[in-house]
């Protein structure tokens, strides 16, 4: 059974670019990119502030939707939506 718990966030990383992920548990997952252990990319391009993060009340699939939707955006869009980069 899809639990519908799951949210995506949109991160600003230091120079000005975003990164977007998914996930059930945002503070857990905060904690884990300022740590440097969530993802290769903000272990090089260290996130500053979580601009952008849904309700949680998608299911696993929607979110990798709309993640793709938003990753597939051009970065002056994504300035636009989630604010100044």
């Amino acid at each position: 059974m899809a639990t519908n718990n799951w949210l995506v966030y949109v991160l600003k990383c230091k120079k000005g670019e975003f990164y977007i992920g998914i996930t059930t548990d945002m503070a857990k997952r905060w904690k884990k990119h300022e740590e440097g252990k969530a993802s290769k990319y903000t272990r090089s391009h260290k996130p500053v502030e979580i601009c952008y993060q849904t309700g949680a009340w998608l299911n696993r699939s929607q979110a990798l939707r709309i993640e793709r939707y938003f990753k597939g955006l051009s970065h002056k869009m994504k300035k636009q939506l989630f604010g100044k980069a």
